[in-house]
Parts: structure tokens; sequence; C-alpha cells
């Protein structure tokens, strides 16, 4: 059992490699330009079904925080890469939809992506160490979203 120090080191750890990671793949991903949040965007749009999700299911899913999805939305939008479209079945809601350009943008820079997070976060650990986290993350985040 770990004792508190150990728990808390946990936790500093898992802070420390976001800090460090997430620049590193935003650097990355320059080149294809697309900065990190509408490569998320897009990832999770394109995800979907028929690749469009409801504005308030974006900003549950994507990583951005729900403030800024809208922003990001408007954005892609003026990148001709996403388009909001009406939501027939309740009209105070509305899809965000990957258009083929922005399907094209993220087939583009998926290699790049992949590569970083290889790179930058799992190249550093093992195959027991990767499945531990892909077990353990999501259980913090079922607790907390759900």
């Amino acid at each position: 059992m770990p004792d508190e120090t150990e728990r808390i080191a946990a936790w500093a750890a898992l802070l420390r490699t976001h800090a460090a990671v997430v620049p590193r793949l935003e650097r990355a991903l320059q080149a294809t330009g697309l900065p990190l949040t509408w490569y998320d965007v897009l990832l999770v749009t394109n995800a979907a079904p028929e690749r469009r999700l409801r504005m308030t299911e974006l900003g549950q899913q994507a990583v951005v925080s729900r403030e800024r999805v809208s922003r990001v939305v408007t954005e892609l939008e003026a990148a001709g890469l996403l388009e909001r479209q009406a939501n027939p079945d309740d009209r105070r809601s509305s899809y965000a939809a990957i258009t083929p350009a922005g399907r094209a943008r993220l087939r583009t820079a998926a290699p790049v992506y992949l590569a970083a997070v290889e790179e930058h976060f799992l190249g550093h650990l093992d195959d027991e160490e990767i499945q531990v986290l892909a077990r353990a993350l999501p259980k913090v985040l079922a607790a907390e979203e759900g």
C-alpha cells in the first residue's frame, strides 16, 4: 500500500508529465498548421457517428475546456475544417460536423501527432506500464465525469 508521500508523488508526476509533454506535442503539430486544440476537436468530431457531435457532447468529449470549445469550433469553421449544422430535433442546439477539408487535414496531421505521442510519452513506458495507465486513468475520469 503506498504511503501518503507516494500518493502525492503520483499526482505530482501526472501534473508534471502533462506540463512537459503537451508543449512538445504542440510544437510537433506546428508543422501541420493545426494547433493541438484544433487537432483534438477534429479527432473527436471525426470519430463521432456521422462525423458530427452536438456542441454539448463535443464540450464533454474534447480535451479543451467546455468554455473554449465554442471558440475553437468558430476558428475551425473560419478555416473551413468544421461546420455548424442546425439540429432539426432541437432548435436550441447545433452540431459541429467535420468537413472533407477537415478530414484531409486530420489525416495529414495524424502521423505527426502519433509519432510525437510515441516519442514524448509512450516510448518511455513498457507494455505493463501502458496497460496500468490505460486501466487506471479511465477510472478517475469516469468517477469525475459521471
